[in-house]
């Protein structure tokens, strides 16, 4: 069985978002492409809400990175595990917490298994900004997704 090291995991970027509050309410910019390397320029945006208590993933994917904005209202635990065969960081695993206590973008390359799960009390938004179509243009292909949840045996573990 693979056994990870938490550390930091090569190409993963973790940026804190800025609330700008006044009396009208807030605002936080999620993308700007003076911030960002060509290859995880956004294609697509979707935007889920996931219940308290419940996680998505573990999966990977084999040509899209994940652009995840982590805003609220509500905290999520994020998993990622190294599993890029050429990788310098290769096993290594990170694990964070992201959203309402700590705004953040997290960019996850090709190759990571991710997860995330809802550790709150309310419902959490999550909004992706991949840099490939959800199912290719119009989505007439296979999913780019490795999914892991149903695998007893995966080595890709939630706490």
């Amino acid at each position: 069985m693979t056994t990870f090291i938490d550390a930091d995991i090569k190409d993963v970027l973790i940026r804190p978002l800025k609330r700008y509050s006044d009396g009208r309410g807030w605002l936080m910019e999620l993308f700007r492409s003076d911030e960002l390397e060509g290859e995880y320029l956004p294609v697509m945006t979707y935007v889920s809400l996931t219940r308290p208590g419940v996680a998505r993933g573990p999966h990977e994917h084999v040509e899209q990175a994940d652009y995840f904005c982590f805003i609220g209202p509500s905290d999520f635990k994020v998993y990622l595990w190294d599993n890029r065969g050429s990788s310098l960081t290769r096993n290594h695993k990170m694990v964070f917490i992201a959203g309402e206590s700590s705004p953040s973008i997290v960019i996850v390359p090709k190759g990571i298994v991710h997860a995330y799960k809802n550790v709150g009390n309310n419902d959490g938004v999550v909004i992706n900004c991949p840099n490939r179509l959800f199912k290719g243009k119009d989505r007439c292909e296979a999913v780019d997704e490795i999914r892991h949840e149903e695998d007893a045996a995966s080595p890709y573990k939630l706490d």
